[in-house]
């Protein structure tokens, strides 16, 4: 598959303030998935210890509800990082992830991110503060959801 990683990295706002060098290294140590429509990225439940960034395409985030039946609670576009809560906790997946479109997603795991912290630990560190924020981003706009719920 012929993608320039260190560019779809570059576009994240999870990389955006990375120099150069640190973008192609993460982008040496990053792996490329093709996913055709409909195919599962991972599920609910599965113990994940890696973050997807889309180059491409759009993947659908659902939840399991109580009935059991899956709830679509996001749609999410190029460049958008997905999977981050595992690699910070190395917990279960909060959510499924499956392909709405033909995708190409870069994943990073633990280790790429260990490998990276060695390499540059300010980068790694910028890294983590936009991980923080986007997390923080994400239950902010929960919140609000479940607030409109009340």
């Amino acid at each position: 598959m012929n993608i320039d990683k260190a560019n779809v990295l570059r576009q994240s706002p999870l990389f955006e303030l990375l120099s150069a060098a640190e973008l192609d290294v993460l982008g040496e140590l990053s792996r490329p998935h093709r996913y055709e429509p409909g195919t599962q990225v991972f599920a609910e439940g599965e113990v994940g210890a890696s973050l997807f960034v889309l180059a491409s395409g759009e993947v659908e985030v659902s939840r399991k509800a109580p009935s059991g039946a899956e709830k679509t609670i996001a749609v999410l576009g190029a460049p958008a990082a997905f999977g981050e809560m595992s690699l910070i906790d190395r917990e279960q997946r909060s959510a499924t992830v499956r392909a709405r479109t033909e995708c190409v997603a870069l994943q990073l795991t633990a280790e790429n991110f260990n490998t990276f912290r060695k390499h540059s630990r300010d980068g790694f560190t910028l890294v983590v503060v936009n991980i923080a924020r986007l997390l923080s981003t994400r239950l902010r706009e929960t919140n609000a959801r479940l607030a409109e719920r009340l």
